[in-house]
């Protein structure tokens, strides 16, 4: 049964080895991922951690990609890819070479083990909501509402947009 097309987003994030590089590279390798068409990519923004706040900077992005892949197989090929560039989970929070997270697909609400979305918490982060509302402000995340409007309602201090195109 071929799956119809679901429009998704998914953020990226990195603080070692190079952020920008392996942002960079994380977006290309979302565009050479089976059945999945890269939409767009928002621009790069320098964001003071979250959480675990002793660690460098991350440079985070968001990238709109189209996909035949269920949400399932679209989160495998997202760990694949990080694994790929020496992604290692040492604790919560902690730095790390790449991450990519599936923020948005489709309008599912989506709670399994190992799964959730909406991704949780992204309405409350700035560094994910100010590159989404870059590509895709009248986006909605089911049971909160428009990205243009949840970026209002958070802080935005220390995330800046870099100046360089991604």
């Amino acid at each position: 049964m071929t799956m119809t097309p679901v429009n998704a987003y998914v953020a990226l994030g990195a603080n070692l080895d190079d952020p920008v590089a392996q942002v960079k590279a994380g977006i290309a390798a979302l565009a050479t991922l089976p059945r999945t068409e890269l939409v767009a990519q928002s621009s790069l923004y320098r964001t003071a951690p979250v959480g675990y706040a002793d660690q460098p900077d991350f440079i985070n992005a968001v990238a709109e990609v189209k996909t035949a892949l269920n949400p399932r197989e679209l989160l495998d090929a997202l760990l694949q890819i990080e694994a790929e560039h020496g992604r290692v989970r040492e604790f919560v929070n902690a730095p790390r070479t790449l991450d990519l997270d599936v923020l948005l697909y489709g309008e599912a609400a989506i709670d399994v083990p190992g799964l959730t979305i909406p991704h949780p918490r992204m309405h409350e982060r700035a560094f994910v909501l100010a590159p989404l509302a870059e590509i895709a402000p009248q986006c909605i995340v089911p049971g909160h509402g428009r990205v243009g409007d949840l970026l209002q309602q958070v802080s935005a201090k220390g995330v800046t947009r870099l100046a360089s195109a991604a």
